[in-house]
């Protein structure tokens, strides 16, 4: 894998080599202080990766991400951003503009611990582009290819009855829900619960340029919160997010309980609380994201017939957790996501049409 490194800080993106350097298979190919200098720089080496910095002189990341749009071959594009209001909503911004991911700025006193901050956060998400890189060019052996069946549970898919969806999403949801919830009408019968796996303030920001471009309400969510049709609700960064029933109401609990598989918020915490206070009316889908979040969580929920839908693999950022729920045998249906906003609709419509 091709990497240019783009940073106007001499010392971060030595920070960014050194992680870089510890990864097989990953060469650096060259380094760029600004915007203009890193699009000459892409131009010419047409890397596989590109590491952008949010802020930068000349160009700034965003720019440069959209001047991206008009090359034929464009590079994958992880962000580095800060946690500030600003950096939030740049990334945001950017994740809607084909960025694969981001992370965060280490800003550890000690050199040594921004790196082993940087090196847990970033190189997952190489090694995640290396194996899509190797599928593209088929240097994957056939017995590395791990290969799933879709088998349907026998009933048809009647999510008529539905009083709740949750929806976890990760790696590539940004994007995802953008494409998602901007479809659904003012109408829609049923609340969504969503854990997007983000930072503080990131989800912020998300759920507010979310809500500016859809007909439902969506809210970075908070503890108190009457759960109500047509609204959506953004589980907190750094937080885990739950449904209680406060007389006779389903409310939305925050809580800092711990991280569940390293995840906080926590699919399987969201969708755990959703089996217990709603039953057979909970509705989950898994869509786009690494990892396994919402395995253990749907297998709950399917143990109360709930209806279970996994986003599938070809219109995935990353197919971790769909994959997961799909290879559990977990799923009622497997779906495109270009698809997703009408299963959505169907859930809460009485005697509404069937989805098969």
């Amino acid at each position: 894998m091709r990497v240019l490194i783009v940073d106007d800080s001499t010392l971060f993106r030595k920070v960014v080599r050194d992680t870089l350097s510890e990864c097989p298979g990953v060469e650096i190919v060259a380094v760029a202080s600004d915007g203009k200098s890193a699009l000459d720089k892409i131009r010419h080496y047409q890397p596989d990766l590109v590491t952008l910095d949010v802020e930068m002189p000349v160009l700034n990341g965003i720019e440069v991400l959209r001047e991206l749009q008009s090359l034929q071959t464009k590079p994958e594009v992880v962000m580095l951003s800060a946690m500030t209001d600003h950096g939030a909503l740049a990334t945001t911004q950017a994740l809607r503009l084909g960025a694969f991911d981001f992370v965060l700025k280490p800003n550890q006193s000690k050199l040594e611990d921004s790196c082993a901050q940087l090196r847990m956060d970033l190189l997952p998400k190489v090694k995640v582009l290396q194996e899509r890189l190797r599928k593209q060019l088929g240097t994957v052996p056939a017995q590395e290819e791990e290969s799933i069946r879709f088998d349907p549970v026998t009933r048809p898919f009647e999510p008529g009855h539905v009083k709740v969806i949750g929806i976890g999403v990760s790696t590539g949801g940004p994007a995802a829900l953008a494409h998602v919830l901007p479809k659904l009408t003012a109408t829609l019968s049923v609340p969504l619960l969503i854990v997007q796996h983000m930072p503080p303030v990131f989800t912020r920001s998300l759920a507010a340029d979310l809500d500016r471009t859809s007909k439902i309400k969506v809210h970075e969510a908070a503890t108190g919160q009457v759960i109500l049709p047509g609204n959506a609700y953004i589980a907190p960064g750094g937080k885990q997010m739950k449904v209680v029933t406060v007389n006779g109401h389903k409310e939305i609990l925050i809580t800092d309980d711990p991280a569940e598989r390293s995840c906080k918020p926590s699919v399987d915490y969201l969708f755990r609380s959703m089996a217990h206070e709603y039953g057979r009316d909970a509705m989950a889908i898994v869509m786009t994201g690494m990892g396994d979040d919402g395995t253990m969580g749907c297998r709950l929920l399917k143990r109360h017939d709930c209806m279970v839908v996994a986003q599938e693999e070809k219109s995935c950022v990353v197919f971790g957790m769909p994959r997961q729920v799909i290879a559990a045998g977990l799923a009622d249906k497997v779906t495109p996501l270009n698809h997703m906003h009408e299963i959505i609709e169907s859930a809460g419509v009485q005697g509404g049409s069937k989805c098969r």
